[in-house]
């Protein structure tokens, strides 16, 4: 099933870090153009449908829009309602029995509330989920925005939820970015639209001029002075998004050269330099090849850190907590029969390595349970 909107939806994707909140907050801050916090619908849903059964029964619908509705990172972004009714409201609102139907009807609640027609969202791993984006919004326009994998693994090294170290880091910008690659091949230019972070922080309006023009929108000034709107304030309260209350600045271009070691920047081009260099960045290192050995060691160094780190402050362990219990809730409802192994399709997400971190799982729960990591379902996380 599709939903046709005449205000066609706007997706903003690409990778962790970025650049894509950056770009959520400028079009958010359009006069005709509704972006409410990130959702990570698609990928904590989307492929995972076949656990909820026929979604025209009541009660697996239901069932759906209780998970999606309240594990929004930002509750109800900040929307006025009633806890007890807002399933019930929004199921009254859907335009049919759907995801689609469900994410549809959201999107276009928050629209209203702000007073806007056209509505966009921001998850960046929605980068994965393009094919169903234009299955269930045909027509939909696509924002990928892409940035110098090293300045993107510094800071992904650096934040409260990325890698924890270089080769992961670059493992993942390419992975990311090949699947960008392959549908910038094949998505006809209506649709596709990419941003590149430095273009868009060193001259802002005139990406920004470009950007609405592929959007059949006009540009406004407003845009440039996201950092006084109410999410740009509290993103920059966050130890992650500091920079996003401030004024545009390009001083985080080319971070990799203080930040990373001559070490690590050799890791980074043995991992991704092929990719790196064919979307026009430049390398001033000799790769480095790193044995298979050391691989799988930087990868179990990987999942034990962000196990280890989920309850520092700032750690997101109400968000993981939140992504496990979903988790389980699939395999209760398998329990109950509501779908088996013959379901699951065998192919797409569920075959790729990068599963978890497409899904937003940031430690596996082999290393969650092996340091004894309670879950927390209350606090004053981050977005």
């Amino acid at each position: 099933m599709s939903i046709n909107l005449s205000e066609k939806p706007i997706f903003i994707v690409g990778q962790e870090r970025s650049g894509t909140t950056l770009l959520m907050a400028m079009l958010g801050c359009h006069s005709r153009i509704a972006v409410p916090e990130v959702a990570w619908w698609y990928p904590r849903f989307r492929g995972y449908l076949y656990s909820f059964g026929d979604l025209t029964v009541g009660e697996n619908l239901r069932a759906l829009a209780d998970e999606m509705i309240f594990g929004l990172r930002n509750p109800f972004w900040g929307m006025p309602v009633n806890p007890r009714t807002i399933v019930d409201d929004v199921l009254e609102s859907v335009r049919e029995q759907s995801f689609a139907g469900l994410y549809c009807a959201m999107m276009e609640r928050y629209a209203s509330w702000v007073g806007k027609p056209r509505w966009g969202e921001k998850t960046p791993n929605n980068l994965y989920f393009t094919e169903e984006i234009l299955e269930d919004f045909p027509g939909a326009k696509i924002l990928c925005v892409t940035r110098d994998g090293r300045d993107m693994s510094v800071d992904a090294i650096n934040s409260d939820f990325g890698p924890t170290n270089i080769l992961c880091a670059a493992e993942n910008w390419k992975h990311g970015q090949t699947r960008a690659q392959q549908l910038r091949r094949v998505l006809d230019a209506s649709i596709w639209f990419d941003v590149r972070y430095e273009e868009l922080v060193r001259k802002p309006e005139e990406v920004l001029r470009k950007v609405c023009s592929f959007l059949g929108e006009d540009f406004e000034s407003e845009m440039i002075n996201f950092y006084k709107s109410d999410i740009a304030k509290a993103r920059g309260k966050l130890r992650d998004h500091r920079p996003l209350a401030k004024p545009i600045s390009d001083k985080f271009v080319g971070i990799y050269k203080e930040c990373l070691s001559l070490f690590d920047q050799r890791i980074y081009a043995g991992v991704a330099g092929d990719v790196h260099l064919s979307e026009g960045y430049d390398l001033d290192v000799e790769p480095l090849v790193v044995s298979e050995e050391e691989i799988r060691r930087y990868r179990e160094l990987d999942d034990c850190y962000r196990a280890a780190t989920l309850a520092l402050p700032g750690g997101r362990i109400v968000i993981e907590s939140y992504n496990d219990w979903i988790i389980d809730q699939r395999e209760e409802r398998r329990k109950q029969g509501v779908w088996s192994e013959n379901d699951r399709p065998r192919k797409g997400l569920h075959t790729d390595p990068h599963e978890d971190h497409i899904v937003g799982i940031r430690a596996p729960r082999i290393w969650k349970e092996r340091l004894a990591i309670k879950r927390q379902y209350t606090g004053t996380g981050a977005v």
